[in-house]
């Protein structure tokens, strides 16, 4: 039964998310509004999955991504970046420090969901 974390700061972004990680059997979605309230869900949660925006304010997902790589707690977990159309630069970015995969907005539900089944562990 995999935890997946929704880091987004748009309400709207994040329900859209949120609705499409429901499909996954048996997941349960956990929202955080930017990576200081993501990092607070994780130390409470088992968390299998992590959906991040690049674009937040407090601490954006390039931060939070590259704290979690240096967690050796959170070091594994899969992390999908999702950010606006366009930011090559920050795909480069996001991939370079540890990013599993990247999507851009507008998001495809059934392409979502395709690559958050190929990083879930098997099984969960």
């Amino acid at each position: 039964m995999p935890n997946i974390l929704i880091v987004e700061d748009s309400p709207t972004m994040r329900q859209l998310l949120s609705f499409a990680m429901k499909r996954i059997p048996n997941s349960t979605v956990i929202e955080a509004s930017d990576g200081v309230d993501a990092l607070k869900k994780m130390s409470s949660a088992k968390i299998d999955m992590i959906l991040a925006d690049i674009n937040m304010p407090v601490m954006d997902g390039l931060k939070l991504v590259s704290l979690v790589r240096g967690n050796p707690v959170y070091k594994t977990i899969p992390i999908i970046m999702i950010t606006t159309e366009g930011a090559e630069e920050d795909r480069k970015r996001a991939l370079s420090i540890g990013a599993n995969a990247y999507l851009t907005k507008p998001i495809q539900t059934h392409e979502l969901l395709k690559l958050v089944n190929t990083y879930l562990p098997a099984g969960t």
